[in-house]
């Protein structure tokens, strides 16, 4: 049994939301990225870059997770070099002027996210116990991340709410950790890291020294070879499936 918390920090998707897959263009991005290039780029190719863009996206965050500190991409850097490299000027500068924007609508699953099970009575618990807690998340877009959990009722719990995009640095970085401790005023050992993933969470929080470390799987996500440990590789301290076991495991620790 752990001891009990003075603060949780949280992964986002895949901890405290689930979704399922979607139509690769549910958001209608490749049409917008169409009218933004002005006919000057087809939208076969449109689709074709925003594809292997987000490949190359995937593959350079894994390639990464391997570095000590790694950085976030801004919203510029990933339009402009990842889909949009080799298009016209005119139209690549387009594309960068609506950035954020585009972003915005990429990564806004809107009623396709959901709360995953035991997860309010997670947080109602811990916020009635006066535990800190944060959501420490790698996104493009934290901004939509913060608004589903405000029109869930629950983002007021979270007096600190870390983004990678905001912020301009990922897990496993173990200062996304460190930033989430410190600014819930806790030291590191007296909290729990609470993360789906081995690559970005567990060594993540192993790295930065954070007391307890939970990892509980997403079912929508099944661990991939690359994210399987290997001789030496951090661990985490509790393994899961479901966050109502992490609920039971804090009213175990706090004696709710």
């Amino acid at each position: 049994m752990p001891a009990a918390p003075r603060a949780i920090l949280l992964d986002y998707g895949g901890i405290l939301v689930d979704s399922t897959p979607l139509p690769w263009d549910k958001d209608g991005v490749a049409d917008w990225l169409v009218e933004l290039a002005g006919g000057t780029v087809s939208a076969a190719r449109v689709e074709a870059d925003l594809r292997a863009g987000d490949r190359a996206y995937f593959q350079w965050c894994n390639a990464v997770a391997r570095t000590y500190a790694p950085v976030e991409v801004s919203h510029e850097r990933y339009w402009g070099d990842f889909i949009c490299a080799d298009w016209p000027e005119q139209a690549r500068a387009a594309v960068l002027a609506n950035a954020t924007a585009l972003m915005r609508r990429r990564i806004n699953r809107g009623s396709d996210w959901r709360l995953r099970d035991g997860v309010v009575d997670l947080v109602e618990l811990a916020h009635g116990h006066g535990i800190g807690l944060a959501v420490v998340s790698n996104t493009l877009c934290g901004a939509v991340f913060r608004e589903f959990l405000d029109s869930q009722g629950i983002a007021d719990r979270f007096a600190v709410h870390l983004y990678s995009d905001e912020i301009g640095i990922r897990k496993p970085n173990p200062e996304m950790a460190r930033r989430a401790a410190s600014g819930l005023g806790v030291p590191l050992d007296d909290c729990w890291f609470v993360g789906d993933q081995l690559l970005r969470d567990v060594l993540c929080a192993r790295r930065a020294g954070v007391g307890t470390v939970i990892q509980v799987h997403d079912p929508n996500h099944p661990p991939r070879e690359h994210d399987r440990p290997t001789e030496g590789w951090p661990t985490p301290d509790h393994e899961y499936d479901s966050m109502g076991d992490v609920h039971r495991l804090l009213a175990d620790a706090i004696g709710a």
